[in-house]
């Protein structure tokens, strides 16, 4: 199944749609944010991420984190700006909501597409929310189980069919050998939907890696700067590193080609070249009979092929053949 986002078509041999995170990474100042969009751009993704909430509707005011979403809030108006910024820039515009009032928000800045974090995969009435909106949805799916995804699903389903499911592991950073991108696969068999990767990482190996496993979206932290403060910004990839991601997304994407086994274009010449003919190897004359200790297997490959041995055996020649003459039927009576 294939899921649009804006003119994006995600799944099937569709180039992997990349987005860029920038997530919090604006530090709650609309500056950086602009400069977070500007910066992606320059790398190649599809999209920039952000996320939308107030901190009184995501934690409780005893929450120790509280105090640090409170800083890291944007106002409404800047959503508007940010979504400007970035479609002027040739990027998709997302936002991940944390309430039914940052969807309204989102909706009304008409975003293509919803993120649900990982946190919210249980938060039915928020999804079913969502959902109404009847626009694509980007499901991840960290700490989660097949169940539990199920059910997400299911309650989408109730209301449209545009799923897209990320593999996630929702630890910052995760430990290797927990990743277990295997999943990817099992995502695959278990639904219809494009399976992606929500990478919360350190290694820029790993979001490639996912892209050779099946991943046909990619979802990797991006900041303007591994140093500046934050809790996301040193597992974040900044300029420089998201390049080589997108690049090295593409390569892969274009290795893995289409699944059917055929001799390739820049092959044809190799495979003449490579393979082997039966070949004279000692003077022949007109009507002698070919045994074998008048021929060998030698390269190119441009006459009759090893494989013919039997049928040449006990063949008489038409003409006189030379030592290194490769073999023709046409040789042969």
């Amino acid at each position: 199944m294939e899921v649009k986002i804006s003119k994006k078509k995600i799944g099937g041999l569709n180039p992997v749609f990349i987005i860029a995170e920038g997530g919090i990474n604006h530090n709650g100042k609309l500056k950086i944010a602009k400069k977070i969009i500007e910066k992606a751009s320059i790398c190649k993704v599809d999209a920039i991420k952000f996320q939308t909430f107030k901190a009184e509707n995501l934690a409780s005011k005893n929450s120790k984190f509280y105090k640090l979403f409170k800083k890291l809030e944007l106002k409404d108006n800047e959503f508007m700006e940010m979504s400007d910024t970035a479609k002027s820039l040739g990027l998709i515009f997302l936002s991940t909501p944390f309430s039914n009032n940052a969807v309204e928000l989102l909706a009304k800045n008409n975003v293509p597409a919803f993120k649900v974090a990982s946190g919210d995969l249980t938060n039915i009435p928020l999804i079913k929310h969502i959902a109404e909106k009847r626009k694509p949805i980007i499901l991840s799916t960290g700490m989660s189980n097949i169940k539990e995804i199920k059910e997400s699903v299911k309650t989408i389903k109730k209301i449209h069919n545009k799923i897209i499911i990320m593999h996630s592991h929702s630890f910052y950073p995760p430990p290797h050998n927990e990743l277990n991108l295997k999943s990817i696969s099992t995502l695959s068999k278990k639904f219809t939907y494009p399976i992606g990767y929500s990478d919360n990482g350190n290694n820029p190996l790993i979001p490639v890696i996912a892209t050779s496993m099946g991943a046909k979206i990619i979802e990797k932290h991006f900041t303007i700067n591994k140093k500046l403060n934050g809790p996301d910004h040193s597992l974040s990839s900044d300029p420089l590193e998201m390049t080589e991601i997108v690049k090295n997304i593409r390569i892969v994407e274009e290795s893995l080609g289409d699944g059917i086994k055929k001799c390739e274009k820049s092959e044809l010449n190799n495979r003449i070249q490579a393979r082997r003919s039966i070949t004279i190897i000692k003077k022949c004359k007109k009507n002698e009979k070919i045994d074998f200790t008048k021929i060998d297997f030698k390269r190119p490959g441009t006459g009759i092929e090893p494989k013919f041995l039997n049928k040449v055996i006990g063949k008489r020649t038409k003409k006189e053949l030379e030592i290194d003459k490769t073999l023709l039927w046409k040789d042969l009576q």
